[in-house]
């Protein structure tokens, strides 16, 4: 189980990535294909082409790490947006999900409060809604 700090974004890559890559191979894609800093605190998400294994990226102050998890049998669920972007923002949740095998697109989420204006994504599922 990941304890995440409260402020703290993820993203997910929406593509296979190469998990070959160490430390600086996945921060160089993060800065040049989503065009963030790798070191701004966020986590960074990236599965392999088969889906058996994840990469979680983040930098602190004085480096950068990298959780890695392989499964032995079964696979992670794809994330597939309407747009077309390299990346998504996930919240903690779909993490635990995504990490724990639960797929998103069976899950009906109840409702909650959102800030006015505020356009709600579920990325696991694909549905959106604006909250007004």
């Amino acid at each position: 189980m990941l304890s995440l700090p409260a402020g703290v974004r993820l993203f997910l890559a929406t593509e296979p990535t190469d998990l070959r890559r160490g430390y600086d191979g996945l921060s160089a894609l993060v800065e040049g294909q989503f065009g963030m800093s790798a070191m701004s605190g966020d986590l960074f998400v990236f599965l392999n082409r088969r889906r058996t294994q994840v990469r979680i990226l983040y930098g602190q102050r004085d480096g950068y790490c990298l959780v890695m998890k392989r499964l032995e049998a079964g696979t992670f669920r794809r994330v597939r947006t309407a747009e077309s972007g390299a990346h998504v923002e996930i919240s903690s949740a779909d993490l635990a999900m995504l990490l724990e095998g639960i797929d998103g697109a069976n899950i009906r989420l109840r409702k909650r409060y959102r800030k006015p204006d505020e356009e709600i994504q579920h990325p696991l599922d694909g549905t959106s809604a604006r909250v007004e």
